[in-house]
């Protein structure tokens, strides 16, 4: 293929908005780790509260509507659910947390599954914990956190929803976060801001993901 074998994008932007406008299909759901897929793609996972805005954001990356709706049919709100994007990336969305009513055997199960995940996935290059800008991160995202730091995988804190909040709002929960992620030795230092609705940040993100690529280097961009 021509798009492998020649530089065709002159910036970052260019080529990151290209891989996320290709195909994007979904793999499969797993709820045991003997069950995942095998191959040697990089992949990013998203974690977030139930109701964060997870599936409307993977939507947005990919410029798609109902991408990420095969991880709320039913049975799969609790797997691992994965997106093979073109050549490149596979997208991994995790069970939604924070359900209050959810039994404790289900949030012990979860909690299992995603451990076992997160330690013994070589291929898994980061997360992105989603953060909802109205509440600020909750002690169920602490909790993940936690679990980042201590299986040493690196995760990007991003806030979501920022339509949702006013201006004064968000630099306080901006604030508050960024201070909360410099106790966090796995976290990324920079703190994604989006809004799915208003295409807010969605660029960016699609470049911190892009850069994650082993084919990202030989392109030879210019940091700016």
């Amino acid at each position: 293929m021509n798009d492998h074998t020649q530089t065709k994008w002159q910036t970052p932007t260019e080529w990151a908005n290209w891989l996320f406008a290709q195909d994007c299909t979904f793999l499969k759901s797993v709820e045991k780790l003997e069950n995942l897929p095998a191959y040697n793609l990089t992949e990013i996972a998203f974690a977030g509260r139930s109701n964060v805005g997870k599936s409307t954001l993977i939507n947005a990356l990919t410029n798609r509507k109902t991408l990420a709706r095969a991880s709320n049919t039913p049975g799969r709100t609790q797997m691992l659910n994965f997106f093979r994007l073109h050549d490149e990336l596979v997208l991994v969305d995790m069970p939604g947390y924070g359900y209050a009513e959810a039994p404790k055997a289900l949030v012990a199960k979860w909690q299992k599954l995603v451990r076992q995940y997160l330690l013994g996935r070589p291929t898994l290059k980061r997360v992105y914990v989603l953060i909802d800008s109205r509440h600020g991160i909750k002690t169920n995202d602490r909790e993940i956190m936690k679990m980042l730091d201590e299986t040493a995988v690196s995760y990007q804190v991003v806030l979501t929803k920022l339509d949702k909040i006013s201006e004064a709002a968000l630099k306080k929960v901006t604030a508050e976060t960024e201070a909360e992620l410099q106790k966090h030795g796995a976290a990324f230092p920079i703190l994604g801001i989006t809004s799915s609705e208003k295409r807010v940040g969605i660029e960016q993100l699609r470049v911190e993901m892009a850069k994650l690529c082993p084919r990202y280097e030989t392109f030879g961009f210019e940091e700016i």
